[in-house]
């Protein structure tokens, strides 16, 4: 089916650019065919001719703006019931105390599937078209994971969550040994598999090293060896993490899951806010990145994640809402969180401090680049065809209307640029202001 969209299309190829096109896109079998820029004579023609052939067309009003859908590199999707809940405790009390209690609940597959049939519509309304997900530790909710994310249509990679140490998880919320959690996971790979959507991907996911004995995360380093399936985990979070690291295997966090195989082209390292330089220089060369979930970190890691230092060290990075340990699922809004923390890092926060000393200079981020993050950045992550509308790649977009009635976006042409626009956009937008999504050139607006 051959698809054309019409409208004002603003993204970010680089963390420091932002483009503005009136285009139309030509999308052929899911695919971007080419992107007509109508301000040339030619673009205008062939813009014309492309709407006119395409099996079906949209033409965005003008004050409806066209985007790359967004890449949200940290989710985990049993947690969705406790969203904004618990969030003052520290991170040991509250996984044992709020998380581990929901997680174990998704044993029953029709608990689990009512959740997952509210989640993943309500993370399309809101323009997130991937979802990397951490599912709970049973085989069974996280296929019924995957086949709601193909059902629905949203881009995803879903990893059933292992872990089996007996010290720091619950007896009744574990792996019973370490080879049964290689050998579901295994198995987890091979039913995303016969979910049988293109869409769909599963990714290896020990929780963090904490929850995994030295077996599991040597068994599941030798299962992403052996599959090149992707993989995913926490990674020096807090002091509490970073210190354990150091404890348990005499090294930061990083050093110790790249001695299990586990730090490899495509792996999701989750906050990352303690790394070190070495660290940073051990990520980049893996071609590993890191998933920035800049409201949770204020609640859990003690630290602001140092974006524009990991970047200039070469290490990819895109944004995760990390829910429900960041309250705001929507991640047009974690990126004004993301702008905010790198204020707060660059400037300091505490006052007896002089201003020399106070904070981290060159740290501030803008909305395009986080926006950059959200879309560019974290699909090169993951490297997945998306987050960008350029040919060659998956047509996976939002277009956000800056002109509904009651809407939280006002624009003022004496002072408006398109740049203003885009950043009012990025900022204010809700779900109630995003009038179509695409995944793959098929429409999925709930």
């Amino acid at each position: 089916m051959t698809l054309a969209v019409a409208g004002t299309l603003m993204q970010t190829p680089a963390p420091d650019l932002l483009t503005v096109t009136d285009a139309v896109v030509e999308v052929q079998a899911g695919a971007i065919a080419a992107v007509h820029d109508r301000s040339t004579p030619e673009g205008a023609a062939a813009g014309r001719q492309a709407l006119a052939s395409a099996a079906e067309r949209v033409e965005l009003d003008p004050g409806t703006i066209l985007m790359p859908g967004l890449v949200d590199l940290h989710i985990h999707a049993p947690q969705w019931p406790q969203l904004g809940t618990g969030l003052d405790l520290p991170l040991e009390r509250w996984l044992v105390e709020y998380t581990f209690p929901l997680e174990a609940r998704y044993a029953d597959l029709e608990f689990a599937a009512t959740v997952w049939n509210d989640l993943v519509p309500s993370l399309l309304a809101m323009g997130t078209t991937t979802g990397v997900y951490h599912s709970s530790n049973h085989l069974e909710a996280t296929t019924a994971l995957a086949r709601t994310c193909a059902r629905y249509g949203q881009r995803a990679l879903v990893g059933r969550v292992a872990m089996d140490h007996p010290e720091d998880t619950p007896e009744w919320y574990r792996d019973a040994t370490a080879a049964a959690g290689v050998d579901a996971s295994a198995a987890s790979i091979e039913a995303m598999a016969a979910v049988g959507s293109p869409l769909v991907e599963p990714v290896i996911t020990p929780r963090f090293a904490p929850a995994c004995t030295d077996a599991l995360l040597q068994g599941l380093g030798e299962l992403a060896e052996a599959t090149g399936v992707r993989v995913q985990t926490h990674c020096a979070e807090s002091d509490w993490h970073c210190g354990y690291a150091q404890e348990r295997f005499g090294s930061t966090d990083p050093e110790a899951l790249d001695s299990f195989g586990l730090i490899r082209p495509r792996t999701v390292l989750a906050h990352s806010d303690h790394l070190t330089d070495s660290d940073m220089a051990l990520v980049a060369g893996h071609r590993a990145g890191v998933a920035h979930c800049p409201l949770s970190n204020a609640y859990f890691a003690n630290a602001v994640f140092r974006v524009r230092r990991a970047l200039a060290a070469g290490v990819g990075v895109g944004l995760g809402t990390d829910i429900s340990g960041g309250a705001r699922p929507g991640l047009l809004g974690v990126c004004q969180d993301a702008v905010t923390v790198s204020r707060m890092l660059e400037d300091g926060v505490d006052p007896a401090l002089g201003t020399a000393e106070r904070g981290v200079p060159e740290s501030r981020i803008d909305t395009v680049t986080a926006f950059w993050l959200a879309t560019a950045g974290g699909a090169s992550v993951v490297d997945l065809p998306v987050g960008l509308i350029e040919p060659g790649r998956r047509f996976d977009a939002i277009a956000v209307r800056t002109d509904r009635p009651g809407g939280s976006i006002r624009l003022w042409d004496e002072f408006d640029d398109a740049a203003r626009i885009f950043e009012k956009v990025v900022r204010l937008a809700t779900a109630d202001d995003i009038s179509h999504v695409w995944v793959d050139g098929r429409s999925v607006k709930p």
